[in-house]
């Protein structure tokens, strides 16, 4: 479900002509507020507040079971040759919908796969045996967890102890990971508590030494060990909410008016966006969160639209804190896998998040006991203006100085997962040329050792972090991100071409020179092959179509332009780098397969590492003209300074996937710039 945000008009008094059509713009915004977009049912919507309710009735009367919890509630996605045959149809044939449901009953983790059309369910499996894992965490069960210390009777001596006022504690879940058992898990975790007094900023006033694990079964604290006690760091600098704060404020900033008289330049229908040269779907998963679907451009010259990406999204997020200390070793967290993107999004703030003028989009999940829950404004899709699309001056010729510039205006998708801590601000960017860019941004809180130094001159040992206040260690981290990136390079058929660039030196006296660089280009036939580790030595990736040429005998195709390299810095063997060996490599791809979907598996919480990518690449398959899916690592080494605390201004990183002889020539060489539309003056207000 769609909603337009308003558009705030100033107060002033404006002249009588722009105030009636600022009149007549604001009518259409609050119509768009309240009247959805024209909609149909495209296979890949995301579940509909109804079918979650259907849902949970159809397994409930499976399993009336009050020990009935539901962990994922998502489309089960089209399989994909009918997928596209429906996109070619102008008839658009009906394709029934499925969903997949993973769900503890009974203690036993359950497949379910489900007919939205017969209300049947069409198998229920159950997933078993050690090393198995566990499926995502609830919000509900985390809800219950945080709040059994508050209760606890050794927790509340041990905050006693520490002089803390118990009503002032707030806590949170950790997953606990694997770490080489060999015996049979049990669903656990581990919870970690701070001080919320004076500041709402409690990651950072954490109530070290203390090690709490819930058993999440029975709902209760299994172990407890209080092992130190370090000095609570203090609340002060720490509040970031406006209200709370005291002056001096700054640097100012001034404001900008915004209008759009030719309207918001894309349309919606359901959830299929229609922008400039670009067609695409914006789906949502309890999992992935945002999944961009079916992106075609249309080339003007060709007279045709061209598939560029069947399906993109994150796949998986893994987090390794870098302390190896009894308080701190598991935190290694995968952020999708364990928590899911889609369930840790969060409203987006009209005129903050997203500038005036967004489409804010609603989403339903499922809550644990299958209820359809709605979040508000879960993902914007917005006009970004400003930056220079093609530009330049020629002033070589006599007598005359050419200066052309084009102004850029691209569509851009943005969502915000926030998983306890850190803000992930997640935007897919697309442009008239062609290209699209994947930007990623972290903002939020450090995880935060407390420590009984004030000052660097008192660090005598490792503390695997940095001091970023008083009693305060920011330990190092990594943020990897990998995406899963379906390329439809004019077609399913496609092949991934690396063309290394390397160095000859000149010896036989033909140039003054003595050396100069050139290409080898290699097709890659299988997914040992791919594997690839960017910065090693310079080199080109690209995804082509070997059946589609340009006229001038180019296969047509997308290179890939890296983010800054970050490689794990973990051995292979440590057990949070086995679960996240997908991050071994910067690059993998693979033959597409409807079931491989998740990096780091199906089921990631307490995983042992033997059902990711790299387990999957070690078949071997062949991937010269197949159907291929880019899987691409975006990695941070996060090294903490003082400016992330008490909260982090955005650190951004991204890619951008380029089109590299898809087009004949410049495709937006005749793109003319936007007209520059400006307000009258407003007359001064008494």
């Amino acid at each position: 479900m769609a909603s337009s945000s308003s558009m705030r008009t100033p107060t002033l008094i404006l002249l009588s002509l722009l105030a009636l059509f600022l009149s007549s713009l604001n009518n259409v915004s609050s119509s768009l507020s309240s009247t959805p977009p024209l909609q149909f049912q495209h296979p890949l919507d995301p579940l509909t507040q109804q079918e979650i309710a259907l849902i949970r009735t159809i397994v409930l009367t499976k399993h009336p079971t009050k020990n009935t919890t539901f962990h994922y509630v998502g489309l089960d996605d089209p399989d994909k040759p009918t997928l596209l045959k429906w996109a070619s149809s102008s008839s658009k044939p009906h394709i029934p919908r499925q969903a997949l449901v993973i769900a503890i009953v009974n203690s036993e983790t359950h497949e379910v796969l489900i007919s939205l059309e017969t209300k049947q369910i069409l198998s229920d499996n159950i997933s078993s045996g050690p090393g198995s894992g566990f499926p995502t965490l609830t919000v509900d069960e985390q809800s219950k967890a945080i709040v059994l210390p508050l209760t606890y009777g050794p927790f509340i001596e041990s905050v006693r102890r520490r002089g803390l006022n118990l009503s002032e504690v707030a806590c949170s879940v950790f997953t606990v990971g694997w770490y080489g058992e060999t015996n049979g898990s049990e669903r656990k975790v581990k919870v970690e508590c701070f001080m919320k007094e004076e500041t709402v900023n409690i990651y950072v006033r954490p109530i070290n030494g203390i090690i709490i694990v819930v058993h999440l079964e029975k709902m209760a604290i299994v172990e407890y060990h209080d092992r130190n006690i370090e000095p609570v760091p203090t609340a002060e600098n720490t509040e970031y909410r406006a209200e709370h704060q005291k002056p001096p404020f700054g640097p100012k900033l001034y404001g900008l008016a915004s209008f759009q008289p030719e309207g918001p330049g894309f349309k919606i229908n359901g959830h299929t966006i229609s922008w400039a040269n670009w067609d695409l779907h914006i789906g949502c998963d309890a999992r992935a969160g945002v999944i961009i679907s079916m992106a075609s451009i249309y080339d003007m010259e060709k007279e045709m639209r061209r598939s560029v990406l069947y399906r993109g999204y994150i796949s998986e997020l893994f987090v390794p804190y870098q302390d190896p200390s009894e308080e701190w070793y598991y935190k290694t967290f995968f952020d999708a896998g364990e928590f899911g993107f889609g369930h840790s999004m969060v409203s987006l703030e009209p005129l903050r998040d997203c500038p005036p003028h967004a489409q804010f989009f609603d989403a339903y999940f499922a809550t644990s006991d299958g209820s359809p829950s709605l979040l508000q404004n879960a993902f914007c899709v917005f006009q970004q203006h400003g930056n220079i699309m093609w530009r330049h001056t020629e002033s070589g010729i006599p007598n005359q100085t050419t200066r052309e510039v084009r102004t850029e205006v691209s569509l851009v998708v943005r969502m915000v997962v926030t998983v306890a801590n850190y803000d992930n601000i997640i935007d897919w960017e697309f442009k008239p040329s062609g290209s699209i860019k994947l930007t990623i941004s972290l903002s939020g809180m450090l995880e935060i050792k407390a420590v009984d130094i004030k000052h660097i001159d008192e660090i005598k040992e490792d503390q695997h972090g940095s001091l970023v206040s008083e009693n305060s260690i920011g330990i190092y981290h990594d943020h990897f991100y990998i995406y899963h990136l379906d390329l439809d390079i004019d077609g399913e058929e496609n092949s991934f071409v690396k063309t290394n660039l390397k160095g000859v030196r000149v010896t036989d006296g033909s140039s003054k020179r003595k050396s100069y660089w050139t290409t080898e280009t290699q097709t890659l036939k299988k997914e040992s092959d791919a594997k690839i580790k960017l910065g090693l030595s310079p080199a080109e990736l690209v995804a082509v179509n070997p059946n589609k040429t340009t006229s001038i005998g180019n296969h047509v195709g997308y290179r890939l332009l890296p983010a800054s390299v970050a490689h794990p810095i973990l051995s292979e063997d440590d057990y949070p780098q086995v679960r996240g060996a997908f991050t071994n490599y910067d690059v993998w791809v693979t033959p597409y397969n409807r079931t491989e979907k998740w990096a780091g598996g199906l089921y990631v919480d307490q995983s042992r590492g033997q059902d990711t990518l790299a387990v999957w690449t070690q078949q071997n398959r062949d991937i010269e003209k197949k159907d291929i899916v880019m899987w691409y690592v975006v990695g941070i080494h996060h090294v903490p300074c003082q400016e992330d605390f008490p909260i982090m201004p955005l650190l951004s990183t991204g890619f951008e996937l380029r089109p590299t002889n898809f087009f004949e020539r410049n495709p937006v060489l005749k793109t003319l710039s936007p007209k520059t539309l400006e307000m009258a003056a407003c007359p001064k207000q008494n």
